[in-house]
C-alpha cells in the first residue's frame, strides 16, 4: 500500500503541474531495438525540443515515467536521451503489436512538460516453441482421406514478422499439413488425412511438427506428435430440425455461404465425428450448385442462381458419423431465390421490309420488332429508342411489340443503306440495356444519267492496224443502281471526210470497246471524228453523249520512189563524164520521195554496188554523185552504179536505181561540168520549161543578193562595226545553206531542174572550177563543186 500511495501522490503533483504549465510543445516519437546496450542513443533532445544546452542544468531538467525501472537517461551536456538500462519489449509489451514507452521531460523556471513516445522495436530474440512437449490424436481406422484434425499452435514471443509463420511436418505415409496463415499473427496448422488408416497393420504413427518464425535468420521449435487408430461406433446423428429454409439472392458469387445444418451424435471420439453430404436425385445434380463442407455443414454457392431458371431448390442432405459401421440421418433443405435484374432485354426481328423505295413516303413500316425481358415485375418493364442521325423512328403498337418507320426523306444515291441501331432499357435498379441492329437496303429509281469522265477524248492508233483491233474502251457511271444503272453504247451517225463513221469504226454495246471496221491508212485518214452515246436502261431511260477523236499514227509503210528522169528498179540509166574531170566532178543528181511523214520520210542515198564506192560518192542528203578522183588509164570506160535510196523508218524501207557512168574523150564535154542529158525534143516537157524559169529567176535573185551585201560591206562605216558581226554562211541538215550578217537576212532557195540539177552564175566568161560552189551535209567549201538545193542566206 505504500508504493501505491506514493505512486497515487506522485500522480497527483503531476496533475497539479501541468496546470501551471504555459506551453505544451508538440509530441516527439523515438524508436530504439529492444536488448539494446546501454547508453544506445535514441535521439537529441535538445535540437528536437529547441533547448539551449546551458539552460538544461540551470532550470533543473529531470525525466519522469510511470516505470519502475529508468530505462533512459539525459546527458545534460549534449541533450541526448539515451538507453540506461536493458529493454525487453517481450516483458514491457507481450503480444501487442506495437510496443511504446511514454515519457515527460520537464523543466522549471519558467515551467516547461515535453512528451515523448519512444517505439521499442521488435528483434527476433524468441524461437517458437510448444506448450507440451508431446501430443496424442486418436483416430478411427475407418475415417476418410481429407479429414482435418487440428494441431496445438506454437507460441513465439516476438510479434509481426517475427512470429510464428510455418509449419513442416516430417515425413510419412499417411498425413500432410495444411498450414493457415494469421497474417500478423502466428500460422496455425491442421493434420489431412491422405491414406486410410488401418489399425491392423499400424496402430501408433509419429512424426516430429516444427514450428519456424519469420525472422532473419528463422528461429524453430519442435514437437513430437503420436496418433493412435481406433474404433467403436453405436449412435446415429441427429440433425436440430428435419426442414431448413433460407432465401437467396439470384447471381450471388461463388463461395457464398447460405446456410449451415447442423446434426449432434451421443457418442465419444471418432464414432461421435460427423460429416455431411448432399443426398443426389435423378432431377437435379446439386452439387452443380452448391457445395457442404463435410466437418462443419456449412452450404455454399458453387454455381450460377438464376431466378429465371429455377425460382426454388429443394435438397436433401445427410449427417454420417466415423464409426467402424457408420451410421446416418436425413433432412430437407429449401432454397428460395429472389430475382434481381440480371437480364438485359431481348430484341427480335419479327418481320423486315427490305429495300424500301426511294420514294418511300412519312409512315411507311421499315420492320417489326419484338422486345422481351425475362426478369419479373418492373425489372420487366421496358423502352426502346433508335440511334439519332437516321430518318427512322420507332413506335410502340402494343406491349412489347413495336414498329420502325420512315420519318424523313430518302437517297438512294447518298445512303444505299442504314445501319438501325435499337437500343431496349428496363426499368430496374441499375437498369440494364441491350442493342440491336437491322439494316434496311434502299431501292433505286432512276434519277440519274450515266456520265462519263470527260466529254472529249483523245485515241490514237496506228495505220494499218488489223479490223477488229480495239482502240479504246469506254465507261459511264451512273449513280444508279441494277436495271437503272446498266449502260449501253451506242455510236452516233455521222460522216468523216464524206465517210459514214460507222464504217470506219464500231462500238460493242455491251462492254463500251471500240473496233476498227477497217484498216486505216494515215496518207489518206489522218483523224476522224464521232460521238458515242450512253444509255441506262431505267423507265424512261436517261443518255450522255462523248465526242471522240481518232488520231492515225503514221506507220513506215511506203518505201521511196525515184523520181524522174531515173527509173526505179528494173531499168538501167545512163551518165557520161569526161575523162578529164576533176575529183568532185558532178555526176547526176537522184531524187526520191517517201509518201509516209516524219522520220519515216527521211531518206538517204548511198552507192550500194562496192565497184563504183573507190571513183564515186554520193550525198547521203542530197543524192549528188560527184567523182572522188581523176580517171587514169586503167579504170573502166563503163562504171556501172547501184544507188540506194532508204527511209529512217523501223523498219527500214529502201529503193535502188541503177547508172551505168561511161567515160568519154573530147574537150567539148569538159569546158563545163554543167552537161544535159541526152534527149530527145519530145520529151521536153512544160513542167521542164516551168522549172528552167525558176531555176533562172532564182540565180538572178541570188546574184544580186551577193552583189548587194558585198556593196554594202564595202560601205559601211565605222560605227557600223559595233553595230554589226561578221557574215557568216551556215549548213543544214536539208542540205541549204544561210548566209547572214547582223539583223539582216536574205533567203535564196535554189532547185535542180530535172536533168543533173546544175546551177551556173552568169558571167562574160565560162566559169573555172574554182568559181563554183556547193555545199552538202557531207562536204566542205572546195572548188569544183556546184550549189544545189535549197539554200538560206542571211
Amino acid at each position: 500500500m505504500g508504493v501505491l500511495e506514493r505512486r497515487r501522490r506522485v500522480w497527483i503533483c503531476f496533475i497539479v503541474l501541468l496546470c501551471f504549465v504555459h506551453r505544451f510543445p508538440a509530441q516527439i516519437t523515438y524508436s530504439v531495438a529492444e536488448e539494446v546496450d546501454n547508453g544506445t542513443f535514441v535521439g537529441n533532445i535538445a535540437k528536437d525540443l529547441n533547448l539551449n544546452l546551458q539552460d538544461m542544468d540551470s532550470r533543473g531538467l529531470h525525466i519522469v515515467t510511470s516505470f519502475n525501472k529508468r530505462y533512459f537517461g539525459i546527458n545534460s551536456k549534449s541533450g541526448v536521451l539515451f538507453v540506461n538500462e536493458r529493454i525487453d519489449r517481450d516483458d514491457l509489451c507481450a503480444g501487442l503489436a506495437k510496443c511504446s514507452l511514454n515519457i515527460e521531460i520537464i523543466l522549471n523556471q519558467p515551467m516547461a512538460l515535453h512528451r515523448i513516445d519512444v517505439n521499442v522495436i521488435d528483434v527476433n530474440d524468441n524461437a517458437p516453441f510448444f506448450v507440451e512437449k508431446t501430443h496424442t490424436i486418436n483416430i478411427t481406422e475407418y475415417a476418410f482421406p481429407g479429414e482435418r484434425f487440428p494441431l496445438p499452435i506454437a507460441k513465439d514471443a516476438d510479434v509481426g514478422s517475427n512470429a510464428v509463420k510455418t509449419y513442416k511436418l516430417s515425413p510419412n505415409d499417411h498425413f500432410s499439413l495444411d498450414v493457415v496463415s494469421g497474417g500478423e499473427r502466428s500460422a496455425s496448422a491442421e493434420l489431412v488425412l491422405q491414406k486410410p488408416l488401418d489399425r491392423e497393420k499400424q496402430s501408433v504413427i509419429q512424426f516430429l511438427l516444427t514450428a519456424i518464425d519469420g525472422g532473419k535468420p528463422p528461429k524453430s521449435g519442435t514437437l513430437q506428435v503420436t496418433v493412435n487408430v481406433i474404433d467403436v461406433n453405436d449412435n446415429t446423428p441427429v440433425f436440430e430440425k428435419p426442414l431448413y429454409k433460407v432465401s437467396v439472392s439470384e447471381n450471388v458469387p461463388a463461395g457464398s455461404k447460405i446456410l449451415t445444418i447442423s446434426a449432434t451424435d451421443l457418442d465419444e471420439g471418432v464414432n461421435g465425428n460427423i460429416t455431411y453430404s448432399f443426398v443426389e436425385q435423378e432431377s437435379l445434380s446439386t452439387s452443380e450448385v452448391f457445395n457442404i463442407n463435410p466437418h462443419t455443414g456449412e452450404i455454399t454457392v458453387t454455381g450460377n442462381l438464376d431466378y429465371e431458371r429455377n425460382t426454388a431448390y429443394e435438397i436433401r442432405a445427410q449427417a454420417k458419423d466415423l464409426g467402424h459401421s457408420p451410421r446416418s440421418s436425413h433432412c430437407k433443405i429449401l432454397v428460395e431465390i429472389s430475382d434481381v435484374n440480371d437480364n438485359a432485354p431481348e430484341i427480335t426481328v419479327t418481320s423486315l421490309m427490305s429495300p424500301v423505295k426511294e420514294d418511300a413516303q412519312k409512315g411507311t413500316v421499315v420492320a417489326l420488332i419484338t422486345i422481351l425481358d425475362r426478369d419479373s415485375g418492373k425489372n420487366g418493364h421496358l423502352k426502346g429508342t433508335l440511334n439519332a442521325g437516321t430518318p427512322f423512328k420507332l413506335q410502340s403498337t402494343y406491349k412489347n411489340y413495336f414498329s420502325v418507320v420512315v420519318d424523313g426523306p430518302l437517297d438512294r444515291e447518298s445512303i444505299s443503306q442504314y445501319n438501325i441501331t435499337i437500343t431496349a432499357t428496363d426499368e430496374g435498379t441499375p437498369p440494364l440495356s441491350s442493342t440491336g441492329v437491322i439494316t434496311v437496303h434502299v431501292s433505286d429509281m432512276n434519277d440519274n444519267a450515266p456520265l462519263f469522265s470527260d466529254s472529249k477524248l483523245n485515241v490514237h492508233v496506228k495505220e494499218n492496224s488489223p479490223v477488229g483491233t480495239c482502240i479504246q474502251k469506254l465507261t459511264a457511271f451512273d449513280a444508279d443502281s441494277d436495271e437503272n444503272a446498266q449502260v449501253t453504247y451506242l455510236l452516233l451517225e455521222s460522216n468523216s471526210n464524206g465517210v459514214p463513221v460507222s464504217t470506219m469504226v464500231n462500238i460493242n454495246s455491251v462492254t463500251g470497246d471500240i473496233y476498227t471496221m477497217q484498216v486505216f491508212n494515215y496518207e489518206e485518214v489522218k483523224m476522224l471524228q464521232f460521238r458515242v452515246q450512253a444509255t441506262d436502261s431505267g423507265v424512261p431511260p436517261l443518255s450522255s453523249n462523248m465526242t471522240v477523236n481518232v488520231f492515225i499514227l503514221d506507220e513506215n509503210d511506203n518505201g521511196p520512189g525515184i523520181l524522174p528522169p531515173y527509173s526505179d528498179q528494173g531499168s538501167v540509166n545512163t551518165e557520161s563524164i569526161p575523162y578529164s574531170a576533176e575529183a568532185g566532178y558532178f555526176v547526176a543528181k537522184i531524187r526520191a520521195v517517201d509518201a509516209d511523214s516524219g522520220y519515216n520520210a527521211l531518206l538517204s542515198y548511198h552507192i550500194a554496188e562496192p565497184k563504183g564506192s573507190n571513183l564515186f560518192r554520193i550525198g547521203t542528203s542530197t543524192g549528188e554523185i560527184r567523182t572522188k578522183r581523176r580517171m587514169s588509164d586503167n579504170d573502166l570506160r563503163t562504171h556501172p552504179l547501184v544507188i540506194l535510196v532508204s527511209d529512217s523508218g523501223e523498219p527500214s524501207l529502201s529503193s535502188t536505181v541503177s547508172i551505168d557512168v561511161v567515160v568519154v574523150e573530147g574537150n567539148d564535154e569538159t569546158q563545163t561540168p554543167f552537161r544535159q542529158r541526152p534527149m530527145k525534143e519530145e520529151s521536153f516537157s512544160s513542167l521542164h520549161l516551168y522549172l528552167l524559169i525558176g531555176i533562172v529567176s532564182v540565180s538572178v535573185i541570188f546574184l544580186l543578193s551577193v552583189v548587194s551585201l558585198i556593196a554594202l560591206k564595202c560601205h559601211r562605216t565605222d560605227n557600223s562595226l559595233n553595230r554589226y558581226s561578221a557574215p557568216a554562211i551556215t549548213t543544214h541538215p536539208d542540205g541549204s545553206w544561210s548566209y547572214s550578217k547582223s539583223t539582216q537576212q536574205y533567203d535564196v532557195c535554189f532547185s535542180s531542174d530535172t536533168l543533173k540539177s546544175d546551177v551556173m552564175f552568169p558571167a562574160s566568161r565560162p566559169p573555172t572550177d574554182a568559181e563554183l560552189i556547193s555545199i552538202e551535209a557531207s562536204d566542205t567549201f572546195s572548188g569544183n563543186q556546184t550549189l544545189h538545193s535549197c539554200e538560206k542566206v542571211r
